[in-house]
C-alpha cells in the first residue's frame, strides 16, 4: 500500500494534507469515544501494541513491490478487532511513521498519502461493524463470514485509495491502469489470507477471556456493545 515517491507530488500533495488532516480529526473523535469506556492507561497500551504490530506487519512480514505500490499484510482488521478503532488508527499512523523515519526515509514524502490510504478504510470497517455485528455478540464470537466482510472492505478500501492516488498523481493512461490492475490482482492474496489470520487471532483471544479485565484489548473484544 506504499505509494512510491513521485507518484503524487507538487501542488497535488495539498489534497493529501487535507485528507490526512481529516483522518486525524476523525481519529481524535474516535479516541474521545474510546476513553468513555476505557482508562487512559488502557488506551495508551493498546495504541502502543497497535504501533508495534503495524511496524512488524510492514517491516518484518513479507512485502514486495507490485505495480504502482507495494503489497503488505497490513492486518488492519486484526488491529481493529483487538484494540479498537482509535488505537488501531493511531497505531497504523505511528507504525508507518516509525518505519519511514528509521528504516525507509524515502517513504516519508508520501506519509500523508499513505496515512490516508490506511486510515479511511479503517473508519469504514468501524462503521460497518456497528451496522451488521449484533450488539450482543462479542468480537471473539464472530464467524468467518463476518470477519471476511470486514477484511474485504478494508483491503478493498486500500486498493481503491492506491488506485485513486495513482490516477490522481499520474493521470489516466494505459501504463498507470496496468500498474493499478497488477497491484489490485496481487492484493487478492491478502484478502484471502487476512480473514484466516483474523480468526486465528480471535481464537487465541477467546482463550484469554478470563483475562479480559487487563485493559490490553478493547472491551468489545469480549463483551457485548
Amino acid at each position: 500500500m506504499h505509494i512510491e515517491p513521485g507518484i503524487v507530488d507538487g501542488a497535488k500533495m495539498a489534497f493529501a494534507y487535507v485528507t490526512a488532516a481529516g483522518a486525524a480529526g476523525y481519529t481524535a473523535k474516535l479516541a474521545l469515544k474510546d476513553l468513555k469506556d476505557h482508562t487512559i492507561g488502557s488506551f495508551a497500551v493498546r495504541t502502543a501494541l497497535a504501533t508495534i504490530g503495524t511496524f512488524i506487519f510492514f517491516e518484518v512480514l513479507p512485502h514486495f513491490p507490485v505495480g504502482v505500490s507495494e503489497v503488505h499484510f497490513i492486518l488492519g482488521t486484526t488491529l481493529f478487532l483487538l484494540m479498537g478503532a482509535a488505537p488501531a488508527a493511531l497505531g497504523l499512523a505511528l507504525g508507518l511513521l516509525v518505519q519511514g523515519t528509521f528504516f525507509a526515509p524515502s517513504d516519508l514524502p508520501m506519509f500523508f498519502v499513505n496515512v490516508t490510504t490506511l486510515l479511511v478504510p479503517l473508519f469504514a470497517i468501524s462503521a460497518l461493524a456497528q451496522r451488521f455485528i449484533p450488539e450482543q455478540k462479542a468480537y471473539v464470537d464472530l464467524a468467518y463470514a463476518d470477519v471476511f466482510k470486514l477484511s474485504a472492505m478494508y483491503q478493498g478500501g486500500v486498493v481503491a485509495w492506491v488506485a485513486f492516488w495513482a490516477f490522481y498523481g499520474q493521470g489516466v493512461g494505459a501504463e498507470t491502469f496496468q500498474s493499478v490492475l497488477t497491484f489490485g490482482a496481487a492484493y487478492m492474496l491478502v484478502v484471502i489470507i487476512e480473514p484466516i489470520a483474523d480468526l486465528a487471532v480471535l481464537a487465541g483471544a477467546k482463550a484469554m477471556r478470563a483475562h479480559k479485565a487487563t485493559g490490553l484489548f478493547t472491551q468489545r473484544l469480549f463483551n457485548a456493545a
